[in-house]
């Protein structure tokens, strides 16, 4: 019973969380026209609304520890559902995606990733489109900001094992600019697919910042190292038992 009135408190709160993008979209889409500081702060405000209605519509909370950067750099997250990317966009004063062209023409998604600075890419073509962005912030064309990205490239299962791509590596070397970890064990709570959304405290932890500098191979060793390690405590503290 107890899970049956979860699952429709879950579903209520989805749905909510659809309508809020779609009001604030149609609210702030005459700013946003004029202003990419309108699309930062209304994308700061659907996060803040997400993660404050699942607070008291399921149950969820989000803590955050560590420090979240606020100088240009790269942020590099275990990515486990939706949720995480709000969290993380939230907790940075500008944030910006890499994302696929083809999210460029979906309704308010799209129109307000471009807004905030995210960079839309071809497939293959991910090193062209990085230059231009640092060749904009360079020339005043473009906000700074900090690049979040994800190493295992895709939503991966807590305790579920994933490989950390060396695209990562090339980009932390191309940018030349710090990188912070960030652990996390929201896919306990929020699963990549499904419904139901589990009560607790999800935890995002941003981690001691890798400098610029090493090499790829040293960067990658580290990173993974940091973001794995953290990321099992978290799973360990919330009571996660790994199956063999």
């Amino acid at each position: 019973m107890r899970y049956a009135i979860q699952w429709v408190r879950s579903l209520f709160f989805n749905a909510s969380m659809y309508i809020a993008m779609g009001v604030i979209g149609i609210v702030f889409a005459p700013f946003v026209l004029f202003s990419s500081r309108a699309a930062v702060f209304a994308c700061h405000l659907y996060c803040d609304y997400v993660i404050w209605s699942a607070r008291w519509m399921i149950g969820l909370k989000v803590e955050f520890r560590g420090t979240p950067p606020t100088k240009e750099s790269m942020v590099a997250s275990k990515h486990q559902s939706f949720l995480d990317v709000l969290a993380l966009y939230g907790s940075v004063p500008r944030g910006k995606f890499i994302m696929k062209r083809i999210l460029m023409y979906a309704p308010v998604l799209g129109w307000f990733g471009l807004r905030v600075g995210c960079i839309p890419v071809d497939r293959g073509k991910r090193g062209a489109a990085i230059v231009k962005m640092l060749a904009d912030v360079k020339a005043g064309a473009a906000q700074p900001g900090q690049l979040i990205i994800y190493p295992q490239g895709t939503r991966v299962t807590p305790g579920v094992k994933a490989k950390y791509k060396t695209g990562t590596g090339a980009l932390y070397r191309q940018l030349g600019q710090p990188c912070v970890p960030v652990a996390l064990n929201i896919g306990l709570f929020w699963p990549k697919r499904g419904v139901y959304r589990k009560p607790g405290t999800a935890v995002v932890e941003f981690l001691e910042e890798i400098p610029p500098g090493l090499t790829q191979n040293e960067f990658m060793a580290l990173l993974e190292s940091r973001i794995e390690e953290a990321s099992d405590r978290l799973n360990a503290e919330a009571g996660f038992v790994p199956r063999d």
